[in-house]
């Protein structure tokens, strides 16, 4: 963009000196000392309004300074900050106004450190209702209603295409698809729609190369997009890819185990109650065979309203090595006024990993506390078991990632509409 032609002025309130960038399209200027209005079609810039606001504001691009949006060049020539009140708390924005003088305006916004690249619409887009909420559809997109306000104007710096004034009041509807926000401005004279697309403080930093870094943004903005969706939605295809993996090498595991039965035997006591030392047995020697596996080792004892352990050692005859585990088997039941009930099991296994091949017998010491003084269990010894808990380990594992990223989108969204017209009331709260 080559530079535009400027024309000085004088303001006639203060007369400091004034500078029309955009020349005739102009309607209105802002002296920068006083804080005036003034009529840019009067050739003496009449005044429209004295400056009477409270406080002044500060542009962080301040104007003059050019940019490149999108490949093409811009230059800042108008600044206002503007309000809604939402429940007797004031909120305000910042809008620049950028000029290129072969593609007219476009707009810069700002909102504790959330930007927007703002176009007009020429078209209306069109509206309906979805699930009771009014949506708007623009060139195949659908964007929700977020808010409807008054915005009003607080101050006003450099020049404006429009007749702008402090204290300007228009009524706006915001509607979402992040990135993009369609926002609707209408007045007693005209309705304009313009379409936002949201930016980083970094990128604004770096399009105009202003000095130092982009104040942090706080909170998320209306049509913040979301980082969290995608990668989620990454993960989910990532997880689901590894869970057939995972599933698959589980269903390989069923189906290669051997399952060999290495030794089985029934087995009785009388006298329960006594010590289990003088109800110790050792069993016959069976032999493991193939490579390391896992055993199982089963118990199955009648127990009725009572409970029953054994104290178990698994030798190698040969080695020497021992193996000791303990298991409890116990199965109560009755009736109340609920009806029926009944808790534990009358069969309990244990699998001890990576068993050597080689000649054992397991040392056994019983002992029970039933309303009998009989007792029938049985034990049963099997070689190379499927364990499918390891790979539901591992797939509550992988979970966990796309879960967190899903929790976290989910979270950012639920952040974004409590700040909207349908945020959650103290009286929904009350009502749950």
């Amino acid at each position: 963009m080559s530079a535009p032609a400027v024309s000085s002025l004088s303001c006639p309130q203060c007369g400091a000196a004034i500078e029309l960038r955009t020349l005739d399209q102009a309607q209105t200027v802002v002296c920068s000392s006083c804080g005036s209005i003034l009529d840019a079609r009067d050739p003496n810039l009449a005044l429209l309004q004295a400056f009477e606001g409270k406080q002044k504001f500060t542009p962080q691009i301040p104007l003059g300074t050019r940019g490149t949006l999108k490949g093409e060049k811009w230059e800042a020539v108008g600044y206002q900050v503007r309000f809604i009140e939402v429940d007797g708390t004031a909120y305000y924005w910042d809008e620049y106004l950028l000029f290129n003088p072969y593609k007219g305006f476009r707009y810069l916004t700002q909102y504790d450190g959330h930007w927007n690249d703002v176009q007009i619409v020429k078209a209306a887009p069109a509206e309906a209702l979805s699930g009771g909420r009014p949506v708007v559809t623009l060139h195949g997109d659908t964007f929700k209603h977020f808010q409807t306000a008054t915005a009003e104007t607080a101050f006003v710096l450099g020049e404006f295409p429009w007749q702008v004034r402090v204290g300007d009041r228009v009524q706006t509807r915001d509607f979402v698809a992040p990135p993009r926000m369609l926002s609707e401005e209408r007045t007693a004279e005209e309705t304009t729609w313009s379409l936002g697309t949201y930016m980083t403080g970094a990128q604004v930093w770096e399009a105009f190369s202003l000095p130092g870094k982009a104040p942090r943004a706080r909170g998320v903005f209306a049509n913040q997009p979301s980082d969290f969706k995608p990668r989620a939605a990454s993960l989910v295809k990532r997880y689901l890819l590894f869970a057939a993996i995972v599933v698959g090498l589980g269903l390989l595991r069923l189906v290669t185990a051997s399952r060999d039965t290495v030794f089985a035997t029934n087995a009785s006591f009388f006298r329960p109650g006594a010590p289990a030392d003088s109800l110790a047995f050792v069993t016959p020697t069976f032999e493991v065979k193939g490579r390391t596996a896992n055993l199982e080792v089963v118990t199955e004892a009648q127990v009725d309203n009572g409970w029953a352990y054994f104290d178990y050692a698994l030798v190698n005859e040969t080695t020497g090595k021992t193996y000791e585990f303990g298991r409890q088997v116990s199965y109560y039941y009755g009736r109340d006024s609920d009806g029926n009930w009944s808790e534990g099991s009358r069969s309990d296994r244990a699998v001890l990993p990576s068993i050597p091949a080689g000649p054992y017998f397991l040392r056994v010491q019983p002992e029970a506390q039933v309303p009998t003084d009989f007792l029938e269990y049985r034990i049963v010894v099997r070689r190379d078991v499927p364990i499918l808990f390891p790979y539901l380990v591992g797939l509550v594992l992988l979970a966990i990632p796309p879960i967190f990223l899903a929790f976290r989108a989910w979270a950012m969204e639920s952040a974004r509409w409590k700040e909207s017209d349908y945020a959650p009331s103290d009286d929904d709260d009350d009502d749950d």
